[in-house]
């Protein structure tokens, strides 16, 4: 019999990942399978999963589960691939990064949010994954991964993400600034080519550091 939990975890899949066009059985399935209470605060576990963002600390939050979905829908990382997280945060998303792909690096600027991560993803048991602490602003990293995933906003498109990629990758980037910014995925088609497509408008706190647009004052 399906315990209280899981059953309040796929309402959360069918009510509102499903509802906003998120239909790949392999993402629906992670949405599932992966315990998001457990990622959740302890203060914030009557609503792991309502259609909301949850606080964590420091000015960031976890992801509505409808942006989780979209999210994992738009890069659709392959049992083969290797992933780039920028932001763990909670861990979640990093969990189902996990499930889809065949290993996982997620870098977090702040480190107990890096350590709460850890813990619970020991704890699952997720092994194919390595949470490091470093500042993504800095990243310099070249054609090593098949997916990039950036789960903070960036108010000015940064190129250093997509170049992180390995021909045929593709990565997550949203941009822009509030009330409405747009998720972008990112296929480096060949070569320094790539293709930016838009996939959805959301709303993200900014990436710590991240360039800003220039203001002028008249």
């Amino acid at each position: 019999m399906m315990s209280s939990v899981e059953a309040a975890r796929r309402q959360m899949v069918d009510q509102q990942v499903r509802a906003w066009d998120v239909l790949d059985d392999r993402i629906l399935d992670t949405l599932v399978a992966v315990p998001r209470e457990r990622f959740v605060p302890p203060a914030f576990r009557d609503v792991a999963f309502a259609d909301a963002e949850i606080p964590l600390g420091h000015g960031q939050v976890m992801l509505a589960p409808k942006v989780d979905g979209r999210i994992l829908q738009a890069i659709a990382p392959l049992p083969n691939e290797t992933v780039l997280e920028v932001g763990t945060g909670s861990g979640f998303l990093t969990a189902c990064l996990a499930r889809l792909a065949g290993q996982v690096t997620s870098i977090e600027i702040h480190e107990d949010l890096a350590q709460g991560a850890r813990r619970v993803l020991h704890d699952l048991s997720v092994r194919n994954v390595g949470v490091e602490v470093a500042d993504a602003c800095l990243l310099d990293t070249v054609d090593c991964y098949d997916v990039v995933v950036v789960t903070a906003s960036l108010p000015v498109y940064d190129p250093r993400y997509e170049r992180a990629l390995r021909p045929g990758g593709r990565a997550l980037l949203v941009v822009g600034e509030a009330p409405v910014m747009q998720a972008l995925r990112v296929t480096r088609t060949a070569g320094n080519e790539y293709l930016r497509e838009p996939v959805f408008e959301t709303n993200v706190p900014a990436m710590v550091g991240a360039k800003r647009p220039s203001r002028f004052n008249f």
